[in-house]
């Protein structure tokens, strides 16, 4: 499995991202040529050379008539001056009319601006609609953001897992004056994603970095373990403590990790039988597994520990059935990391029909079973033990 880490240890803005992305492809001029041939009014891009506290990296430069946007804040705003501003209609013309790239990218271009425009609207309290996007800010921000969705388009990784976001402290400025940090539209987009603040001072995830990670995310966590193959680092303007880059780690993972809950409670007042149909409403419920394990309980009572694994979306219906279906007054839950295999099945011809083949791999392991219930019917049809189907179909 393609995997796909971003280390935001120091947040994260597009032209960041863009960079860290770009190293981890073969073809690094090729693509800024081609990204300049898209003749944006007014915008050059290059790609610098950039060392923050000893680490070498990539700055992604975009200049907007000559001058290159600060990747503090984006000013995005709700009313108008004497400037010419963009709302996201004016956006979605730009990306679908005349920007010559795939349907998809465009697709995901638009998405991120859409997070971006929504969080703008809830901070500020006015329809997406009235919400304006500044001449230079509109540009470097639609550079940036295309960028990084043709670069993730390119490398295509099947997952991307992003790091705790670190989102800097104190305060930072923008057109409506002095805002706390993260700010309110950056907040906004990152509910639901873990982020932490810290000592060093300043805005280090932007609202477009904020949403470009929320939008191609495929979870928030630590780094699985994955066989490297390409390493990227993409370097912010300032200059902090702390080496101000994204660092993209590109690699292959065998397997997979998945969090899940598990469920559980003991009762020692109901039969085998109600157990057994308790377990099969659960499983009903959306329970990825239910198992049970004798236990001994008070007054020396044999008991059985009913135990629930499932997904996080569906622990309140769960909970709600265990009371429901069972006899216990109490269920506790825990959440915990399981180590699971890939896992596939493939169709096989066979003389007596076709058989399902389930097979798993990962972690230095292969293996494939046949499906039960096939193997079960065609026991039947035959009059033959299961045995001597499986000892047939191997021949």
């Amino acid at each position: 499995m393609k995997t796909l880490y971003l280390d935001c240890g120091m947040g994260a803005a597009g032209d960041m991202l863009a960079a860290a992305l770009l190293e981890l492809i073969p073809e690094r001029d090729g693509f800024v040529s081609w990204m300049n041939s898209f003749g944006l009014p007014g915008v050059a891009i290059t790609q610098e050379t950039s060392v923050k506290c000893g680490i070498a990296g990539t700055h992604f430069s975009v200049k907007v008539h000559g001058e290159e946007e600060s990747h503090d804040h984006h000013d995005h705003e709700h009313h108008h001056d004497h400037h010419h501003h963009s709302g996201i209609d004016d956006i979605s013309h730009i990306v679908y009319d005349h920007l010559p790239i795939p349907q998809k990218v465009k697709e995901d271009i638009m998405a991120v601006y859409e997070l971006i425009a929504e969080a703008e609207s809830h901070s500020h309290g006015v329809p997406v609609s009235a919400i304006h996007f500044h001449e230079v800010g509109t540009m470097d921000a639609i550079t940036d953001i295309t960028a990084v969705c043709l670069l993730m388009n390119e490398i295509a990784p099947d997952e991307v897992i992003v790091s705790p976001v670190h989102v800097g402290s104190g305060t930072v400025w923008c057109a409506h004056g002095v805002l706390p940090v993260p700010a309110p539209a950056t907040t906004f987009i990152l509910k639901d994603v873990p982020i932490y603040g810290g000592s060093i001072q300043g805005e280090l995830c932007t609202p477009t970095g904020a949403a470009l990670l929320k939008h191609f995310a495929t979870r928030f966590g630590d780094m699985p373990v994955i066989k490297l193959q390409a390493i990227g680092y993409g370097m912010g303007k300032k200059n902090f403590e702390a080496a101000n880059c994204i660092r993209a780690m590109l690699g292959e993972r065998e397997g997979k990790t998945d969090a899940v809950l598990e469920l559980s409670c003991n009762v020692d007042d109901m039969t085998a039988e109600q157990i057994g149909f308790a377990m099969e409403r659960l499983f009903d419920g959306g329970a990825l597994e239910v198992y049970t394990i004798p236990i001994g309980m008070k007054k020396s009572r044999p008991g059985a520990l009913i135990r629930v694994m499932c997904r996080e979306q569906d622990k309140g219906k769960l909970v709600r059935w265990m009371f429901k279906y069972t006899t216990t007054i109490g269920v506790r839950e825990t959440k915990t990391q399981r180590y699971i295999l890939d896992r596939d099945v493939t169709m096989m011809d066979t003389p007596y029909g076709t058989i399902r083949l389930k097979n798993s791999r990962g972690y230095g392991v292969s293996r494939s079973k046949y499906e039960y219930e096939d193997l079960a019917r065609i026991a039947r049809e035959q009059d033959v033990c299961i045995e001597d189907v499986i000892a047939a179909v191997d021949k």
